[in-house]
């Protein structure tokens, strides 16, 4: 089982920063790639941003290239976001699965293990 855990949400201008976390508990499985989801109001979730072991490395939504960037640490999985604008507000998400032949890095159907999420709003 995998556990996960999203902080740093909050609210800020355009144009300024924010850091979210995604604490990683894992009891039984290791997992190969965490990914970042988001959820706008009436809008589906989408793949944000994804970092995967063993040489499959980051990939990032076109939309939040060059100013987001996921890093990970001891148990953790961070998303560096720079830039924010207004349309970057929604519901994060951080989420764990394992890596197949045809795994999409950015598709919600290809993770397995979800965190409740933190609110990001960017005025």
């Amino acid at each position: 089982h995998v556990q996960l855990v999203e902080s740093g949400g909050g609210q800020v201008e355009a144009g300024r920063s924010l850091r979210l976390s995604c604490a990683i508990s894992r009891t039984t499985q290791q997992t190969d790639c965490v990914g970042w989801f988001r959820q706008a109001p009436g809008k589906e979730r989408e793949g944000v941003a994804a970092i995967c072991t063993g040489g499959a490395g980051t990939h990032y939504a076109d939309s939040v290239k060059g100013r987001f960037t996921i890093s990970s640490g001891s148990a953790a999985v961070y998303l560096q976001m720079n830039d924010l604008r207004p349309d970057d507000t929604a519901i994060y998400y951080c989420a764990a699965g394992f890596l197949y032949p045809g795994f999409n890095y950015l598709e919600t159907d290809d993770y397995r293990f979800w965190g409740q999420g933190t609110q990001v709003t960017v005025s």
